[in-house]
């Protein structure tokens, strides 16, 4: 209760959740409605401009872009939320492992990790999209890799800063389990920073999906994503700027959404941050 106090003072976090709220309903909404089929050619009407029978205009085929805005919201939320979900459990388990059990196997996979950290993340997911085939299902495991070693890293840190206090101490000298010890003791005290890094992460999917898809490797024509409207748009930004303005601005603001709940939970969740801030 007191966190949904702090949460409704809090106009950051509640700015980027009502962002992201609105965006689930859009998703939510076009599964069983859209102004016109996001699909559907209509060369008598190629390119119009926004106007009360199309809001946001038509592309080069004639098709809502309203409509393709609201289909690809679907899309983008689904890989970018299924994408985290991979990243964070493979991330946990892995950071886990390693920081606690440390020795070669610490070693070992901080070298893997830090092999992945080597590449920019978009040139990461174009190789692993090369090896899987371009596929929905592949852009999701691509994007999932790209982010786990961020949730590793994060993980290992807050295992080794607090594996050797006194409290984890006494509960290893008392004949705490290792499982017991994780789970009641060390996952609470580094539960804030992963949910932090959860709703960053969603935002950086959004974003790299939406690229792998400009570039050809992630959804593809003639069902819309954010990524490829924006690639087919670039033709005619100059005759038709809408066609590249409104999809660029649906990204623009998710991401936002995500990036604003993410300060604010930081702020929210870290009592240290409540107390320098009032």
């Amino acid at each position: 209760m007191k966190f949904f106090i702090r949460l409704r003072k809090n106009y950051i976090a509640l700015a980027g959740l009502t962002i992201i709220i609105f965006y689930l309903l859009m998703a939510i909404v076009g599964i069983f409605w859209t102004p016109y089929d996001p699909t559907e050619m209509n060369y008598e009407e190629v390119l119009q401009p926004p106007s009360l029978k199309h809001i946001l205009g038509t592309d080069e085929f004639g098709r809502d872009i309203l409509s393709r805005i609201i289909w690809g919201s679907r899309i983008s939320i689904l890989i970018s939320f299924t994408a985290t979900l991979i990243a964070s459990l493979l991330g946990i388990t892995i950071g886990t492992v390693s920081g606690f059990w440390g020795g070669k196997l610490d070693n070992f996979l901080m070298r893997v990790v830090d092999v992945l950290f080597s590449f920019p993340p978009l040139l990461l997911a174009i190789f692993i999209m090369g090896i899987l085939g371009e596929k929905t299902y592949n852009v999701i495991i691509a994007i999932g890799i790209v982010y786990t070693p961020q949730f590793a890293r994060l993980v290992r840190a807050g295992v080794l800063s607090i594996k050797n206090l006194d409290f984890i101490q006494s509960a290893i000298a008392i004949g705490g389990g290792k499982l017991h010890i994780l789970s009641k003791h060390i996952f609470p005290n580094i539960l804030i920073p992963i949910i932090v890094q959860i709703s960053l992460c969603l935002s950086l999917g959004i974003l790299l999906e939406s690229a792998l898809s400009f570039l050809g490797l992630g959804v593809q024509p003639p069902y819309p994503s954010w990524g490829n409207m924006l690639s087919s748009a670039r033709r005619f930004m100059i005759i038709a700027p809408w066609t590249a303005i409104f999809p660029g601005l649906a990204i623009v603001l998710l991401v936002l959404g995500f990036n604003l709940l993410g300060d604010g939970l930081r702020d929210l969740l870290d009592p240290r941050l409540r107390n320098i801030r009032g």
